[in-house]
């Protein structure tokens, strides 16, 4: 199969020659920074670093980290590197844990953006003689614009139908022929659900690849939703604060997503301690945007956990690999002194044969933490015998205790019973917080 790229020369540039270009971009983006944004000046002049000692990449740990924190103690307009009359459009995040983030672009930001996520609907098998179908949310959202943007880029005729409205999704679909689907993994999912419903077959729905991102997904619900589409799914990642999604994404491989290493600059860092970690370590995702204008970040702590290579890979692309993320550091519970990862609980239910469609619920009582879990069934699996029902829900909890090292209370619930999302799925409801 002929090997495809958006931008070849860059997707498969030595990685000598990359380093080279990070090394010149860096040097720049700093002095712009330093230069432009005071709240960043204030950091560096704190931490006795001045653009000058920034010579190359391998300088990067002498610069100040950025967190979530410092967005919020800064906005909205304390990080940006560009006068408001530069900038063209603003996103944000849902702004689900306090203060929104609110990320600024100048007309170059959008385009070069906009290029990061061309690339990854190309790794995914697009072209011009695609129709990608967008339903991701779209306004402040990230999701809907970017990947809107990028298969404008490719040339593709691109559906912009946000998230929601699922009859109109499949409406579309199947009529229009939409080759590729963009949008959350837990939407999808749900897509997947509703066709076989009405009776559809993997083979009679058109698409043939997925772009899914803006969450956290596991390889099990990949082959789920691969199956119940009949298509390849690919992951795509980013974030509000470094443009969006594009920042990596998955090619034919499958074994990690390739971080677009012209713009962005990628770190592992021990979360504690902030040194940092060799190659193949797992760690905090730590990044650098090297050509953002209005908002340019450095050394942005991401909370997310994975691990980077530059193992050889077989598509020709040269730039690093992320692994899925694989937790958050801020989303890791600890529960009865025990930490748990929902990625976890996700992984034993689809190996045990159960839906995606799953809420944790951790309360306290009594000074002691309760962890319960509820599981929806599928049609098929449902049965309204309380014997059947109980010896399920009793092997459930063994495999949830042999994976975590805790048993939490299993509740299968019936079918449709959890609500559904059509944009970030809520996995977890923690109370502890609410009474803390």
């Amino acid at each position: 199969m002929e090997k495809r790229y958006f931008q070849k020369e860059i997707e498969t540039m030595p990685v000598d020659e990359l380093k080279k270009l990070q090394s010149e971009k860096l040097v720049k983006q700093v002095k712009h920074v330093y230069e432009n944004v005071e709240y960043y000046r204030n950091l560096m002049d704190e931490k006795g670093v001045k653009p000058e000692d920034i010579r190359g990449i391998e300088d990067i740990s002498k610069l100040p980290f950025l967190t979530k924190a410092d967005l919020r103690d800064a906005y909205p307009y304390g990080l940006m590197g560009k006068p408001l009359k530069d900038c063209v459009r603003i996103q944000s995040t849902s702004g689900t844990t306090g203060r929104r983030v609110v990320a600024f672009y100048t007309q170059n930001d959008i385009d070069l953006w906009e290029e990061c996520c061309a690339r990854a609907i190309v790794a995914a098998g697009g072209s011009d003689e695609d129709v990608v179908q967008v339903s991701y949310g779209y306004g402040l959202f990230t999701g809907g614009p970017g990947l809107n943007g990028g298969s404008h880029k490719v040339g593709s005729l691109t559906i912009p139908t946000s998230s929601g409205n699922t009859e109109r999704q499949m409406q579309f679909i199947t009529d229009l022929s939409a080759t590729i689907l963009c949008c959350t993994p837990s939407y999808a999912a749900y897509i997947g659900e509703s066709f076989k419903e009405k009776g559809y077959k993997p083979e009679d729905i058109p698409l043939k690849a997925g772009i899914f991102g803006a969450e956290p997904w596991t390889e099990e619900m990949r082959h789920s939703i691969e199956e119940s589409l009949g298509i390849k799914a690919y992951d795509i990642y980013g974030l509000t604060e470094l443009s969006g999604p594009g920042v990596s994404f998955e090619c034919e491989e499958q074994t990690g997503m390739h971080i677009n290493e012209d713009h962005f600059l990628a770190e592992i860092i021990n979360p504690d301690t902030g040194e940092p970690l060799p190659e193949g370590e797992i760690g905090e995702l730590v990044f650098t945007s090297l050509d953002k204008e209005a908002f340019p970040l450095l050394r942005y702590r991401t909370r997310d956990l994975c691990r980077l290579t530059r193992e050889k890979c077989s598509c020709g692309r040269t730039h690093i690999k992320m692994s899925k993320p694989l937790g958050r550091s801020d989303d890791m519970m600890i529960i009865r002194g025990v930490n748990v990862f929902p990625s976890q609980i996700e992984t034993v239910l689809l190996n045990e044969g159960y839906t995606p469609n799953y809420q944790i619920i951790v309360d306290r009582e009594n000074n002691t933490d309760t962890f319960d879990i509820n599981v929806e069934l599928a049609p098929e699996q449902f049965s309204d015998t309380v014997k059947d029902i109980t010896d399920r829900e009793k092997a459930l909890v063994g495999a949830m205790r042999s994976m975590l090292g805790i048993g939490p209370k299993v509740h299968l619930l019936p079918p449709k019973s959890i609500v559904r999302s059509e944009g970030k799925a809520v996995r977890v409801i923690d109370k502890r917080k609410l009474h803390d």
